[in-house]
């Protein structure tokens, strides 16, 4: 268990590392019910730091899944006016987005897919405005977790709830940096480390990323016309940098919707809308999923590759080596803000336009010039294992190493 000055670093960290809330501005904390008295934490260390104001977003997914088993397709689907009004008044206040990421990995086990599926698009395609403001850093957002009772149960199974729990404060305290002396430092030291590698892969201009490992992954992925590559600390529209996944680990940018080609392998279960999904498999051909298949969650995999034209390819390419904090705890935490720091991943659905240059100031058809794919859904899924090798490949032909059995070589 966390102590309570490592619980106040850590909402300190949120306010002002993450979302880099500035003096003066709103902040709106979004999260589930069985997280309110952390939520109310953040809003203290908000209020301490200058917010004019602040506000949560309560969710409560227990309510969600009986909703899920009793309501219709057709009411599920029916997103009031009034969410979708909250959401563009928000956007309207440029408002500071905390979310608190944290629940049950399999809280929709058993539900109807066809109901998920609809309520699922339904309120994609009512949050469009909203997740638009996100992915173009118009809001500067960040997402934070701690354990909840049947989450720590799936992660460690073999203990009791409160050792369970107890458990996950101290994973997650040693990965945001919180068992040391000045978190808010390490974090600093961590950002360079990242952009570092963010410059030398900006500076050779690949055209090409090759994955292969021992697992079958074998695949080639086009990187878009004037691509950029990010890292932990991104830059807000209002020119505020802000670090938007903690914790993180990734360096990452955009394919190219139309240059990927081979087969690829998750390395770690995908936890989606509810539903754990692994031991599945995709396969590309100029771009586009041709191919897939899955040994545990296949309805849910299809759920999501079925949402629109544009899921079928990559919005993402993101590289984490193997002594990451997270891939070196051994621990599979069944949730994608962890796992996916864990290992390199992909993502199926849109792009984000910070990932090329200029790209907040493109047209959805400027976008797509370059390569940028368009979606409702962004689906992050890891496909880095400790074998797997990756290189960079130049528009001359020539390869640079870029990993070596799961790490970085650069």
């Amino acid at each position: 268990m966390l102590t309570q000055k490592q619980m106040q670093n850590f909402a300190e960290l949120a306010v002002r590392v993450g979302a880099n809330m500035q003096k003066g501005q709103e902040v709106v904390i979004r999260c589930d019910v069985q997280c309110a008295d952390f939520a109310h934490l953040i809003a203290e260390k908000a209020y301490r730091f200058g917010a004019k104001y602040v506000r949560i977003q309560w969710r409560d997914e227990a309510l969600e899944r009986i909703n899920m088993l009793n309501a219709s397709k057709e009411a599920l689907s029916d997103i009031p006016d009034f969410l979708v009004a909250e959401s563009k008044h928000y956007i309207e206040r440029k408002v500071c987005l905390i979310s608190i990421s944290a629940g049950d990995p399999n809280i929709m086990k058993g539900c109807d897919p066809d109901k998920m599926q609809a309520a699922s698009l339904a309120s994609m395609q009512a949050n469009k405005e909203f997740r638009a403001a996100t992915m173009s850093n118009l809001l500067r957002w960040t997402i934070v977790s701690i354990p909840t009772k049947a989450w720590a149960a799936q992660v460690f199974p073999n203990d009791d709830p409160e050792q369970a729990v107890n458990k996950m404060w101290d994973a997650i305290g040693h990965i945001m940096r919180l068992d040391t002396p000045d978190p808010t430092a390490a974090w600093r030291k961590h950002i360079d480390t990242l952009h570092r590698r963010a410059d030398f892969l900006n500076a050779h201009r690949f055209e090409y990323i090759h994955l292969k490992n021992g697992c079958g992954t074998d695949l080639r992925v086009g990187l878009a016309t004037d691509h950029l590559w990010l890292a932990a600390e991104e830059t807000g529209q209002d020119g505020v940098p802000f670090t938007a996944n903690m914790p993180t680990e990734e360096v990452f940018t955009a394919p190219h919707n139309r240059k990927i080609d081979g087969k690829v392998v998750n390395a770690l279960p995908l936890v989606n809308k509810g539903n754990v999904i692994d031991g599945f498999e995709i396969e590309f051909k100029e771009g586009r999923v041709i191919n897939y298949k899955a040994k545990t969650g296949y309805d849910a995999l299809k759920n999501i590759l079925t949402t629109d034209e544009g899921v079928l390819s990559l919005g993402e390419i993101a590289l984490i080596g193997k002594r990451s904090p997270i891939a070196e705890s051994g621990i599979l935490f069944y949730n994608t803000l962890f796992d996916e720091n864990a290992s390199c991943h992909l993502a199926f659905g849109a792009s984000y336009p910070t990932t090329v240059k200029g790209g907040n100031e493109m047209t959805e058809t400027q976008l797509a010039e370059h390569g940028m794919n368009q979606s409702l859904q962004h689906v992050d899924f890891m496909v880095g294992t400790k074998d797997i090798d990756i290189d960079g490949i130049g528009f001359d032909g020539e390869t640079v190493a870029l990993f070596r059995d799961g790490e970085w070589v650069i």
